[in-house]
């Protein structure tokens, strides 16, 4: 039997990791600061002090073990990053940048965009999610199915997406 994706969401406390979990499981359901790792379905949801304090950086690399990609969260209404540049090639997972709040009145889409290409250095598609307005969240859905970054850029150049900077 094929081992089934899963995905670690990770960012900074408040950037929408339980939010967008409810929304990529359909869940109706509020989301609440999480405190230690969870794990739903083919997701494993991640407390934002993970990311924001380097002393937790072995938690996060010790879950990426579990798991075939990781979902660098950056909230488009703040205007720094938590991740130190290049954070992603440490971590030998598929790298999914995700912009969340897109649709905040003070959100700065184009800001959390260059943001994340700092840190997955250009080699994984960012995708521009609400989780609000359902979007993005379908092609979340589909690009942890794929396996390799290869896959995900060939997929994408058979549907296109508005939602997804590859």
């Amino acid at each position: 039997m094929a081992k089934k994706n899963r995905a670690m969401l990770i960012g900074s406390v408040g950037a929408g990791k339980s939010t967008l979990t409810n929304a990529l499981l359909g869940r109706k359901v509020p989301a609440v600061k999480t405190q230690s790792l969870i794990y739903y379905d083919w997701i494993v949801d991640t407390p934002g002090e993970y990311s924001e304090n380097p002393f937790y950086y072995k938690n996060i690399m010790s879950t990426a073990l579990e798991v075939t990609h990781v979902l660098y969260l950056q909230d488009a209404t703040k205007k720094k990053m938590v991740f130190p540049p290049g954070f992603s090639t440490g971590i030998n997972k598929i790298p999914i940048g995700i912009v969340t709040k897109s649709d905040s009145d003070q959100a700065d889409v184009e800001l959390a965009i260059s943001l994340l290409k700092k840190v997955i250095v250009n080699k994984g598609p960012i995708i521009i999610t609400s989780s609000v307005k359902n979007e993005g969240i379908e092609e979340i859905r589909k690009l942890v199915t794929l396996n390799s970054l290869q896959e995900m850029k060939q997929h994408l150049e058979e549907n296109p997406s508005p939602f997804i900077i590859f």
